[in-house]
């Protein structure tokens, strides 16, 4: 009995619930705000371009199982996060080999130049300090204080995009700023507000 393949041409084409959203768009639209949860997730500017990379090509191969468009913002937002931490896992291996190699192979000779004190202003200071206090924060923190503020986003945007309700925007944020001025008080950078 001699099996037959079946036509191509018969059978109905199905479509991926994902096929209605237009991905490029999608991500073009989201890409400023998703670039800061990324560095804010890292804390390493140069590897944004790369987690975004995987991004797109997650989401665009991926073919999401969303059938509303209207959760594009909040399965994107995770899709960021995730991959941040898969590149941070990633470079955390990287890391270990290369220390691992460094302990081995220790340099023979040592680096006495110093620093140059000219190139150290106060308003750079000032920046170092609060970049010092914000790599204290937990990740989340830094997250939702970024976005808000160098975005420039309402409590509704951040709403939107982040798939939480307002009161649990309200809550990070506070909790954020708390204890961002915390850190900023433990570095004599501004005085501890009671």
């Amino acid at each position: 009995m001699a099996m037959t393949q079946p036509n191509p041409r018969r059978q109905p084409q199905r479509r991926a619930q994902g096929d209605d959203i237009d991905w490029q768009a999608a991500l073009a639209q989201h890409d400023r705000w998703l670039r800061t949860v990324v560095r804010a997730r890292l804390g390493e500017p140069q590897a944004v371009d790369d987690v975004m990379q995987e991004v797109s090509l997650a989401a665009v191969e991926g073919r999401s199982p969303l059938a509303d468009p209207a959760k594009v913002a909040p399965w994107l937002y995770r899709l960021a996060v995730i991959q941040s931490l898969l590149y941070r896992r990633k470079q955390g291996r990287r890391r270990k080999l290369t220390d691992r190699y460094a302990r081995r192979y220790r340099p023979s000779q040592q680096d006495c130049r110093e620093p140059d004190p000219l190139r150290w202003l106060l308003a750079e200071e000032r920046r170092e300090q609060v970049r010092s206090a914000l790599a204290r924060l937990p990740r989340r923190d830094v997250e939702i204080l970024l976005l808000k503020y160098t975005e420039d986003w309402s409590y509704r945007e951040l709403t939107e995009h982040l798939g939480i309700s307002q009161s649990a925007v309200e809550a990070r944020l506070h909790r954020a700023r708390k204890r961002l001025r915390m850190e900023l008080a433990a570095l004599s950078v501004v005085e501890a507000s009671t």
